[in-house]
């Protein structure tokens, strides 16, 4: 057993943890942030993004002691102090880009990351950058209209299906 301290969402959380424990186990049982969800455990699915130091990582494919000292953002982090939205929280809300909800934080959390380093992406650099975000409900068209309202493009010309 080792100590380790993340800062999740602004606080830091310290926890003595096994060494393979995975950042996502991590902040699901020890920070109690459950947004951040565990699908596939393989690292295909994209369903535990989070933010480590502002960069979108799969947390199933990181161990906690990795994360040890780190700033962690998960999707409870994105929204507002008052717990209002975030931009791309509202648009995936107002364009329907979730049915079931389980991926919803993980493409969250990559489109964030996408808007960070691209603030007007094409559709086409959206579907690619969403390739390790696996939904098995929505068919992506509405996550990607999402994505684009929530960049400030113009999205009435896209059919909704």
């Amino acid at each position: 057993m080792t100590k380790a301290t993340i800062t999740v969402n602004g606080k830091p959380v310290t926890a003595e943890i096994e060494g393979r424990t995975l950042l996502v186990d991590f902040l699901r049982e020890k920070a109690h942030k459950t947004g951040t969800h565990v699908g596939c455990d393989t690292s295909q699915c994209g369903a535990c993004v989070v933010h480590v130091n502002g960069v979108a990582v799969k947390s199933c494919t990181m161990f906690a002691a990795e994360a040890d000292g780190a700033e962690v953002t998960t999707i409870e982090g994105i929204a507002g102090a008052d717990g209002s939205l975030s931009a791309i929280q509202a648009a995936f809300q107002e364009h329907h880009g979730l049915q079931c909800g389980f991926c919803t934080p993980g493409m969250i959390m990559s489109a964030s990351a996408l808007l960070k380093e691209n603030p007007k992406p094409t559709e086409a650099e959206i579907r690619h950058y969403l390739e390790g975000n696996i939904c098995r409900c929505t068919g992506y068209h509405n996550i990607v209209k999402a994505i684009m309202a929530a960049s400030g493009q113009d999205v009435t010309s896209i059919a909704a299906e």
